[in-house]
C-alpha cells in the first residue's frame, strides 16, 4: 500500500474544508428543494469534471474496471452516508449535525480490525466508549431536547467509515478519480430512482423536516439557487477526489484524525450564515468526541 502521510493529511484537510462549504449551501436550500433534486443537479455538474480527471489520471479505459462490484458497493455505502448526513440538516443546527458526524474516526477505529486486520486494544476501546459518551451528552436521550434526526448523522458516520476503509483496500489498484466517478454515478442514479419512487407512490410531504427534505416534489429553482446547487457539483468533484486520495496514499489511522479539522468550519458557517450559536452540550459533547477519537487513533497507531 502507498504510505505518504503528509500528502494524505493535506488532501484530507482540504477535502474537509471544501465539503464544509457544500454543507452550508445544502442547508441553505434544504427548506425549499428536495434532497433528490439537489443531489441530481450536483451529480450532473460533476460528471464532465470527473471525466476530465479520470482521463488525466488513468484514462477512460480504467472505468471498465475488474473491481466493478467492490466499487459499486463502496459507492452505495457513500450514497447512504450522504443521504443520511444531508437529511439531518433541516432539523439540526449545522454545528450539531457535523459534530455528531465526527464519530467517523471512532467507527473507523472500531471497524479497522474486521476490515483491515488492524486490531484494537483495551485503551482504544475505552477511548471509543468515551467518544460515544460525548454522543450521549449531545443527544440528551430521554429529554425533551432529543432530536431523532441526530441519529441520521451517526448512521452517516458509520457508513462513511466503512466506505473509507474500502477505499484503502481498493486504492492499491484503483485511482481516486475512478472511485469518485463511480460514487457520483450512484449518487445520480440513486437520487433519480428515489425521486421517481416517491412520485409514483404519491408521497410528496411529511411532518418532520428531514423527511420533508427527502420526499418534497421537485420545483423549478431560481437562477441564484440553481447556481448555488450547481456549485456543489464542482465542490463534490474536488472534495471527493481529495478525501478519496487521502485514504489511498496514507494509512487510515494517520489521516483520519484530521477529519476533525471540520470542527472549525461548521460552527463558523452556522454562525455566519444561519445565526446559530452552539449549545454548551454541543461544545462539551464535541470535545469528548474529538478527544476520544484522537486518543483512540493515537493508541491504535502506536500499538
Amino acid at each position: 500500500m502507498h504510505n505518504q502521510p503528509v500528502r494524505g493529511i493535506v488532501y484530507l484537510c482540504l477535502g474537509v474544508f471544501v465539503f464544509s462549504l457544500q454543507d452550508a449551501v445544502i442547508k441553505q436550500v434544504s427548506g425549499s428543494y428536495p434532497l433528490t433534486q439537489v443531489l441530481s443537479i450536483r451529480s450532473i455538474v460533476s460528471i464532465p469534471i470527473l471525466l476530465v480527471l479520470v482521463q488525466m489520471e488513468v484514462g477512460w479505459r480504467a472505468l471498465m474496471s475488474a473491481d466493478f462490484w467492490p466499487l459499486l458497493a463502496r459507492a452505495l455505502l457513500m450514497f447512504v452516508a450522504y443521504m443520511a448526513y444531508y437529511m439531518a440538516f433541516p432539523a439540526l443546527p449545522l454545528a450539531d449535525a457535523v459534530a455528531l458526524y465526527f464519530t467517523v474516526p471512532l467507527f473507523v477505529t472500531a471497524l479497522a480490525g474486521p476490515l483491515l486486520g488492524e486490531r484494537a486494544g483495551r485503551q482504544v476501546w475505552a477511548a471509543v466508549g468515551a467518544g460515544f459518551l460525548g454522543v450521549l451528552v449531545m443527544l440528551q436521550p430521554g429529554t425533551g431536547l432529543f432530536e431523532p434526526a441526530a441519529l441520521l448523522s451517526l448512521i452517516s458516520a458509520a457508513m462513511y467509515g466503512c466506505s473509507m476503509l474500502m477505499a484503502r483496500r481498493l486504492g492499491v489498484a484503483q485511482a481516486a478519480s475512478v472511485m469518485a466517478f463511480y460514487q457520483n454515478g450512484v449518487f445520480l442514479l440513486g437520487a433519480l430512482a428515489l425521486a421517481l419512487l416517491f412520485h409514483g407512490l404519491g408521497i410528496t410531504r411529511a411532518d418532520h423536516p428531514s423527511l420533508s427534505f427527502l420526499v418534497r416534489p421537485w420545483v423549478l429553482p431560481s437562477a441564484w439557487d440553481f447556481m448555488l446547487i450547481a456549485s456543489c457539483g464542482v465542490v463534490a468533484a474536488a472534495g471527493t477526489m481529495l478525501l478519496t486520495s487521502a485514504y489511498r496514499v496514507a494509512r487510515a489511522g494517520v489521516v483520519t484524525p484530521f477529519e476533525y479539522s471540520g470542527v472549525v468550519w461548521a460552527p463558523l458557517w452556522g454562525f455566519l450564515f444561519f445565526s446559530e450559536v452552539p449549545r454548551m452540550t454541543t461544545v462539551a459533547g464535541a470535545l469528548l468526541i474529538v478527544g476520544a477519537g484522537l486518543v483512540a487513533l493515537r493508541v491504535a497507531r502506536n500499538g
